[in-house]
């Protein structure tokens, strides 16, 4: 999951990255509202966390702006401002959910896990591959009947494969979705995780590799395993 946030307080837009990416999500930062427009345009998110006081355009024109574009995805407004007014004038600006600030983060982040199993990339709860399911509500991963153990990176890398299967990921596409727009790590970060989680995925000697290279291009999920 890629999540966008914009706020223009550094020491808060720090802390909101560094705890969704403690939870496995994949950020990105954007300062100011112009900011964000660009990142959203040239990018997939799958949720916009949006500070209302923003400089160079505010975060409710941002909204609009958003939702011209876009109808789906959940935004998260935060402000520091708790009037009933203001949170009438950002859900009627096309948020989805308002948390004022000072917040807690846990709250924060439980918000974010509503809003994403509410997204309607979210509505199917059960993604399944051949014998091979993957339980969006729970996050429990199954094959043969054999419970799967996974990272928060790596079921998030196989959440992306399987609401994509069949479909010729890039190695840029799953790189910006999984990780995120700035990512500077390890070169090689993709086909390490792929690495992990077909080792992983293969629960049984008879298990066939449902995660198929694309030479010169990336990674694909078969449809089916049968």
């Amino acid at each position: 999951m890629n999540i966008l946030v914009v706020e223009d307080e550094p020491r808060i837009a720090r802390l909101i990255k560094r705890g969704l990416k403690e939870e496995g999500y994949a950020v990105d930062i954007a300062e100011d509202g112009i900011e964000a427009l660009d990142k959203f345009e040239i990018n997939s998110y799958d949720l916009i966390v949006l500070d209302i006081m923003l400089p160079k355009k505010d975060g409710l024109s941002v909204c609009r702006d958003v939702r011209k574009q876009n109808s789906n995805i959940p935004i998260l407004l935060l402000t520091a401002r708790g009037d009933p007014k203001d949170k009438v004038m950002g859900l009627d600006s096309g948020a989805d959910d308002y948390l004022a600030k000072p917040f807690s983060f846990d709250e924060l982040f439980a918000r974010i896990r509503a809003l994403i199993r509410r997204s309607p990339q979210a509505l199917a709860v059960i993604l399944r591959a051949g014998d091979l399911t993957l339980n969006t509500s729970t996050r429990e991963v199954e094959r043969s009947g054999k419970v799967i153990t996974l990272t928060a990176r790596e079921y998030n890398l196989l959440d992306y494969f399987l609401r994509n299967k069949g479909i010729a990921l890039s190695k840029a596409q799953i790189l910006d979705h999984v990780w995120d727009y700035n990512y500077d790590g390890m070169s090689n970060i993709i086909e390490t995780y792929v690495k992990y989680l077909r080792g992983k995925l293969k629960v049984t000697p008879a298990s066939v590799e449902l995660i198929q290279t694309v030479r010169g291009h990336g990674y694909v999920l078969k449809a089916t395993d049968v």
